[in-house]
């Protein structure tokens, strides 16, 4: 297993993108890969973190990469960013955080401590992914390329999977639980006989799961740079959403904070000889500089920055492979 720094925000195993490519130049398209391989596209969320794996989307998209994964995992922002893989619709992914996203419509300090939550799932939901960037909710219901959506119990706070959900209604209203904190984005959403929370609390980054489900190769999307993930920001503070919340729950405002959860996972990522990988490729691409663009950030320039930022993270490591 080749196990290195490929480029600036890449590291792991290059046969993760070596398959990848090989699959692009045999043309069979989304569900049709039959080379005993099952490779996993793994998002991680964040909040408006995710403009860098929307950039990040885009780039597999442009490279024709986009049919050639088997399955799709994503928590909270990244479950949304992995839809737009799966449905086609990778440059949207990167425009929909500076189109749509960094207003005051969708995210509003000021709304905090008011009956109205802060981030408006509904103008989200039922107004940019409806009017702006127009998405099929039951497609997922038909995609050759399954969807895993990460959720939390809101309960005891324990991760769950959501996929293979029967309609369009029911893939929605996955949607908003895997991206709701209360006090922050609204109340816990009702999915069967349970209710949920944001999927980023109970796991950030689904690799492990993948594995489990048993992935072979997994190309693991990240919203952090290594430095974010492993070094605080000297101005580290904990927000007051995030003490609110430690006040409902304990625990679920450091849980909230994504940074602390990601850094769990770290042995994973970058130990090729982790037990949990044995015989299995993993490549994570990190955005190869910071934006400083954190989970409520709504300046459209520094937004745009992080699409930029992951679409040149992806794309720089293609070329070096290309060139290789």
């Amino acid at each position: 297993m080749r196990s290195h720094t490929l480029a600036p925000g890449a590291h792991g195993d290059a046969e993760v993108l070596a398959l990848l490519e090989r699959r692009r130049e045999a043309g069979r398209g989304a569900g049709g890969h039959h080379d005993g391989h099952r490779v996993a596209l793994v998002v991680g969320g964040g909040g408006m973190r995710g403009a860098y794996a929307g950039g990040m989307v885009h780039a597999l998209e442009d490279a024709g990469l986009a049919g050639c994964f088997d399955q799709v995992w994503g928590s909270s922002a990244g479950a949304f960013v992995g839809t737009a893989l799966v449905l086609g619709h990778g440059a949207d992914a990167a425009r929909i955080f500076t189109d749509d996203m960094a207003c005051r419509a969708f995210i509003d300090p000021r709304r905090f401590g008011t009956r109205r939550p802060m981030v408006s799932l509904d103008h989200l939901l039922d107004h940019i992914l409806v009017e702006s960037k127009p998405t099929d909710w039951s497609s997922l219901v038909t995609s050759p390329v399954p969807l895993h959506v990460m959720v939390t119990r809101a309960a005891d706070l324990a991760p769950h999977v959501l996929t293979d959900l029967p309609d369009g209604d029911a893939w929605k209203t996955a949607m908003r639980a895997t991206a709701t904190i209360p006090l922050l984005a609204g109340p816990p959403v009702r999915v069967g006989d349970a209710d949920w929370i944001d999927g980023s609390v109970g796991d950030p980054l689904p690799v492990a799961r993948a594995l489990r489900g048993g992935a072979t190769h997994v190309l693991a999307l990240m919203t952090r740079t290594v430095d974010e993930l492993v070094t605080p920001p000297s101005d580290a503070r904990t927000p007051l959403w995030a003490r609110s919340l430690d006040r409902l729950a304990p625990g679920l405002g450091r849980m909230a904070q994504d940074a602390s959860r990601h850094g769990e996972c770290l042995s994973l990522l970058t130990d090729a000889a982790h037990p949990d990988r044995v015989g299995a490729h993993l490549m994570t691409l990190a955005p190869h500089s910071s934006a400083g663009v954190r989970g409520l950030t709504t300046d459209r320039e520094r937004v745009g920055g992080a699409t930029r930022i992951g679409y040149e993270t992806v794309s720089g490591v293609l070329d070096l492979l290309a060139a290789a």
